[in-house]
């Protein structure tokens, strides 16, 4: 995909996300991989909403920025997860609600923040990691995802929002909307005792698309056929 393109795509999925509300106000950013190793990133105080593609900010292979506006202070958090994922080409940061929300619950595991509920979160998601809070661009953030050695291509920042790579944008995005959905799914839910999906269920699909679950069997751990009564 042209440079060009690449960022009237970060635009159009931005305003998509922004419009559905999200990601409120001038929260959450987005980065995606060009063709020279480089990369473009959302700036910083920019809303989704309303991003400009000739102001996102354009950075070389070690983040010096070339080109655009002040890029997020994030940076150190992109640059972490492209360093130990090398699939990723796209990284997708929010403050949405529920996913959110879901970090603040103290039976939370942070090697699996949510159960198998659903195939597609699972599909497209993967297993989440949750991480303690950190101040929005405290560098130490980044040694926590280096901590995940690109273990998870999803993963939650406590009190904060998640973060999401993917081996394209639109993947970045899908899975972002994916795990939003799924941790809504999770709060309706939550003490209703619901059934996830059994760990033979979950095998099949591991079997079936090729899926990684890189906490081992934390996945399974929940998939007993019954919620935990959390």
């Amino acid at each position: 995909m042209s440079e060009t393109r690449l960022r009237e795509e970060i635009c159009r999925f931005g305003r998509s996300l922004f419009e559905r509300g999200l990601t409120p106000g001038s929260s959450g950013n987005i980065s995606a991989r060009t063709e020279d190793g480089g990369w473009l990133v959302t700036p910083t105080n920019a809303s989704l909403g309303f991003l400009d593609p000739a102001r996102i900010s354009k950075l070389d292979a070690t983040g010096r920025l070339l080109s655009g506006d002040k890029p997020t202070k994030e940076i150190p958090l992109h640059t972490a997860v492209y360093d130990t994922r090398g699939a990723a080409k796209a990284i997708v940061h929010l403050h949405s609600t529920h996913a959110v929300a879901l970090t603040m619950l103290p039976e939370i595991d942070p090697r699996a923040a949510l159960p198998p509920l659903t195939p597609y979160y699972l599909m497209k998601a993967g297993q989440t990691a949750l991480l303690p809070y950190y101040r929005p661009g405290d560098p130490a953030v980044a040694d926590a995802i280096r901590g995940l050695a690109g273990r998870y291509a999803s993963v939650l920042l406590a009190n904060h929002g998640p973060v999401v790579a993917g081996e394209s944008l639109e993947a970045a995005v899908f899975a972002t909307e994916e795990l939003e959905e799924t941790a809504r799914l999770y709060l309706l839910l939550r003490n209703l005792n619901p059934r996830y999906l059994s760990p033979a269920q979950v095998q099949d699909l591991v079997a079936h698309f090729g899926l990684e679950l890189p906490a081992g069997n934390h996945a399974h751990d929940h998939a007993d056929g019954h919620g935990h009564g959390g």
